[in-house]
Formats: C-alpha cells, sequence, structure tokens
C-alpha cells in the first residue's frame, strides 16, 4: 500500500514535471486510543501515528514559484512565494498557505516547490488528514532549505495554520501524534506543557480496526463549542466550592458528585464524563505497560458510554456500532473516536478476525442505516519523515 502510493505520487510528479522528484516525504494520519474531549480540559491524551499516508513528492526550483498538485482532487495551485499569502476558497491550498505564511513571518529563507500529494488518509474518517498535510509541508520545507525546525515547531505550526487560515479551532494532538509517531508506540500527550512520553503498544494477538460510519452530522461545531462552555461553567462552580481545584486534573468524582444538585443536570454529567475520562487515560497506560488488553478494551467502551450518555456527542450510527460488537467474542472494546457525531469507531480485536466480522456489521449497519460502511486496518506507525529507498 505504501510502496504504491509512492510509486504513483513519483509517477505523477515525472509526468508533470518531466523529471524524477528530488525528495520523497510521507506524513501519517493519526488515532486516539482513548482520552476524547479532554485535551482542552487539561487532561491527556493518548494518541499513535498510523500507517495511513500522504506521500509527497518535491523538488526546488530555481524560482520563487510554487506549484502544487493535489492528484486525488486533479487540481494544481501556482502561487508565488513572495506574494502576501492569505487564504483563498479552496480549502486544501490554506492549509498549505497557513504553512507557508508563518514560515515567512519567522524570517525562512525559501525558494520555489514543485510538490506533488496524494493520500491513503481516507477524509472526513477522523484521522487527520489536515494535520498529516500540514505537518507534512512543514517538514519537507524544513529539510529542504535546511529551517532547523524542531518537531514541536512543526507540530505548532500545523496548528496555528489551521487556526488562522481554515478557521478551526483546534487542539495540538493531530499535529502532534502526526510528526512524533514511533512505530508500535503510543504517545501519552499532556496538552497543556506538551510534556510527552512513549509507551510500548505491542498489542500481540490483537489489532486495531476501524469501522467508518461514513456519516457526518452538522452540529458538529455548534455541539463543540457548546461542550466547551458547560465545562467552563462547570468548573468555575467546582472552584467555588473546592478552591484547591485549579483544573478538571485537580478534580475527583467524590467533589462532583457532591455538587451533583448545584451543577444540575447536564452540567454535572459533562463534568463528570471528563473526570472520569482523565482517570481513564491513566489507566489505560497502565493496561498497555501490563499487556492487559482485556482491560484496554473495558476502558474504551466505558469511554464510549461515557461520550454518548453523558458528553452526548455521539450519534445513532456510531451508538450501533459500538453496540453491536459487543456481542461479538472477538471484540474486547470499542469506542467512538474524534469529535463526535459521526466519524469512526475504534476497535480491539483478535488477530486475524478482522474480515469476518467487517463482512458481518457491515450488514448489519446495511439493514438498519441504508449505509455503506467503510472500514480500516491500521498499524501504528511512525511520524513525518523523508522517505529513503
Amino acid at each position: 500500500m505504501k510502496k504504491k502510493l509512492i510509486e504513483q505520487t513519483s509517477g505523477h510528479f515525472e509526468k508533470m514535471f518531466l523529471t524524477k522528484p528530488e525528495s520523497i516525504f510521507l506524513s501519517p494520519g493519526r488515532i486516539n486510543i482513548i482520552g476524547e474531549h479532554v485535551d482542552y480540559n487539561d487532561g491527556f491524551v493518548l494518541p499513535a501515528a498510523i500507517n495511513k499516508y500522504i506521500c509527497f513528492a518535491v523538488s526546488k526550483n530555481t524560482s520563487s514559484e510554487c506549484t502544487i498538485t493535489a492528484k486525488d482532487l486533479n487540481e494544481t495551485y501556482l502561487f508565488d512565494l513572495n506574494d502576501d499569502l492569505k487564504p483563498i476558497d479552496k480549502m486544501w491550498v490554506n492549509y498549505i498557505l497557513g504553512v507557508l505564511h508563518q514560515l515567512k513571518e519567522k524570517g525562512a529563507k525559501m525558494r520555489g516547490v514543485n510538490i506533488v500529494f496524494s493520500s491513503t488518509i481516507p477524509m472526513g474518517a477522523g484521522l487527520s488528514s489536515s494535520a498529516a498535510l500540514e505537518c507534512g509541508v512543514g517538514y519537507l520545507m524544513s529539510k529542504l532549505f535546511d529551517l532547523g525546525l524542531t518537531k514541536e515547531e512543526i507540530a505548532l505550526i500545523g496548528q496555528k495554520s489551521e487556526h488562522t487560515f481554515v478557521g478551526v479551532n483546534c487542539g495540538i494532538m493531530d499535529q502532534f501524534a502526526s510528526v512524533f509517531g514511533k512505530k508500535n508506540k503510543v504517545i501519552k500527550l499532556d496538552c497543556n506543557t506538551l510534556e510527552y512520553e512513549y509507551h510500548k503498544a505491542d498489542f500481540k494477538k490483537y489489532s486495531l480496526l476501524l469501522l467508518d460510519s461514513n456519516v457526518k452530522h452538522t452540529h458538529l461545531t455548534s455541539g463543540y463549542n457548546d461542550r466547551r462552555n458547560e465545562v467552563e461553567q462547570g468548573l468555575a462552580i467546582i472552584k467555588n466550592h473546592f478552591p484547591e481545584v485549579k483544573t478538571y486534573r485537580d478534580c475527583t468524582e467524590n467533589m462532583i458528585l457532591k455538587l451533583k444538585e448545584q451543577l444540575g443536570e447536564t452540567i454535572f454529567k459533562r463534568c463528570h464524563f471528563v473526570v472520569k475520562e482523565i482517570q481513564r487515560v491513566q489507566d489505560a497506560v497502565n493496561a498497555i505497560e501490563q499487556s492487559n488488553f482485556n482491560e484496554l478494551g473495558k476502558l474504551m467502551t466505558e469511554t464510549h458510554h461515557g461520550l454518548s450518555k453523558e458528553y452526548e456527542v455521539s450519534c445513532d450510527e456510531i451508538d450501533f456500532l459500538v453496540n453491536v460488537v459487543q456481542h461479538e467474542k472477538t471484540v474486547l472494546g470499542a469506542r467512538m473516536m474524534g469529535g463526535g457525531f459521526g466519524g469512526c469507531s475504534i476497535n480491539l480485536v483478535e488477530k486475524g478476525s478482522e474480515n469476518e466480522l467487517i463482512q458481518k456489521i457491515s450488514e448489519q449497519y446495511q439493514n438498519q442505516f441504508g449505509i455503506e460502511l467503510k472500514s480500516y486496518k491500521v498499524k501504528i506507525s511512525k511520524g513525518t519523515t523523508e522517505y529513503k529507498n
């Protein structure tokens, strides 16, 4: 799959520019094992890069002109690096312009480039193809022009590009996982301080399977903003009663239970989920360290019920996908992954059982919703890198 992607991207570059590309770069998508909606609540997350990539075939040129081709969309955009870079009405271009704009602001000395890129990261499935695009461009420009950017700088540039040129107020997890990923390692990341540690993720006789609901409900943005307001209100009430509390990380479940009345039904549910989820990430790290995959699966499923019933960011389609696998002996745990209201479920399953499971669930899903289910078997891989033959 990776080899084919590289061959096709390079081949397209040769066809366009009548010469082989100077360099090839790969930038991966990401999953998050556990730790959902806690990146903006002072929690930890547990992401990993996966073996789905954007491949960039690149050469420098002698001018300040840039030619960027999105092979999968069959679209090309030309611009001059010396011009004032501003967002345009093509979304994919903005991810790239946002990164280059910041590099210019930092005083980076760059020349024009010719780039063809193509991807095996499914769009809209919550696997962060946008972060892979931003970080890939930041990484390749740093390498081509000896800009000496650190991985952390590349991740932050990617995040800021999304804030300023795309208008999405995302956290840092996606970009961080894309750049810092390591093969068979998950990253426990503190989204506040950017302190991180790697934990060995050898799932032995189990594997990770993503089931893509193929739906994206429109209230993702409004729902997300509402949740942020609710948890902020909740934290203010908690601090009022427990002055020692600075962030959700200082809260205990007991505190939340004591304040059930003061918080009111909705805000209580939101706060209860956040405090439990922060703890579940710690428990999941321990489970992975001890190769206790039954426990990890149980924690994933608990997270889903929290997201669905307490944080209320799931939807019927994802709930169905998670609930229907609970009866399968080969599945240890499943949960919604990402912002919610659609996207993928992530499933911890016995190796070798994937195809049969996909076929069975696909039929049930089609019967229930009339929607075709997509599925992706993923492995934990290394982060953004230059590909060497």
